[in-house]
């Protein structure tokens, strides 16, 4: 059985991924979505009645949810045609007044989940098969305010490039995706609301239907960083060219 896996299935980019998935992608038989709200996997499953969605409520936190996603793998072995690695989220505010379990469990989900679930998938991929790792203009340059956000951003980054030129061999492609910010869950789940960020108020929004679509799109075709958006196209380059310690001002959130 052919499927695509999303994790961060619930809501958001996610959902989105979900229904690009579902409503254009003929070969992909099953579709496994990930996320700890059992109640809305569910309701993803009732949402789209033609195609077999499966619901797996995990937290990719813990160490027994990756074993219970290899034991799955195992079981039913099937060909996994698409991996989306979204679970993530990130916090607002100055490292030294945050506390300290909300950045150790970011440094878990953004970076240890991606890791663990991308190892268990990939003997089950085949050539013409991808990746795609949810990254963030973050991942360009530091991002005070959000440091250890934009850390493991850079840690998905970096990840993604070194797979990718991996996995060539096998003709298995790996694309980050790194947008700027979608009106979704992620804004406040990070304490970002109207007001707590001047930079949040101002930069333009990413439309998570759009991402998810033409991230899927990029990813068939080989391409290894999709960024949306001319304004974050401009803000990577620049992230390229200055120093770190200048493009920091820019970047404060």
């Amino acid at each position: 059985m052919k499927i695509a896996i999303v994790t961060g299935a619930s809501s958001g980019l996610g959902e989105e991924y979900v229904r690009c998935l579902a409503e254009g992608y003929d070969e992909i038989e099953a579709i496994w979505v990930i996320a700890r709200r059992e109640d809305r996997l569910n309701r993803l499953k009732e949402a789209y009645p033609g195609k077999t969605v499966v619901p797996m409520p995990l937290d990719l936190t813990l160490n027994e949810s990756y074993a219970a996603f290899r034991d799955r793998l195992e079981a039913e072995k099937p060909e996994i045609v698409a991996l989306i690695n979204n679970a993530g989220f990130g916090t607002l505010g100055n490292f030294d007044e945050m506390e300290l379990f909300s950045q150790t469990r970011m440094v878990d989900l953004n970076n240890r989940a991606m890791t663990a679930m991308t190892s268990a998938a990939l003997p089950y991929m085949k050539k013409g098969s991808f990746i795609i790792n949810v990254c963030s203009i973050a991942s360009f340059a530091p991002n005070p305010r959000m440091t250890v956000y934009c850390s493991t951003k850079a840690y998905v980054l970096s990840f993604s490039k070194s797979l990718r030129f991996e996995l060539k061999g096998r003709g298995i492609n790996v694309l980050a995706l790194c947008p700027g910010p979608m009106d979704t869950e992620f804004l406040p789940a990070a304490g970002i609301e109207k007001g707590s960020s001047h930079t949040f108020d101002t930069l333009p929004r990413v439309n998570p239907a759009m991402a998810a679509e033409r991230s899927l799109r990029h990813a068939a075709k080989g391409h290894g960083i999709y960024t949306p958006r001319l304004f974050f196209k401009f803000y990577r380059l620049l992230a390229k060219l200055l120093p770190h310690g200048i493009v920091m001002h820019m970047s404060k959130t």
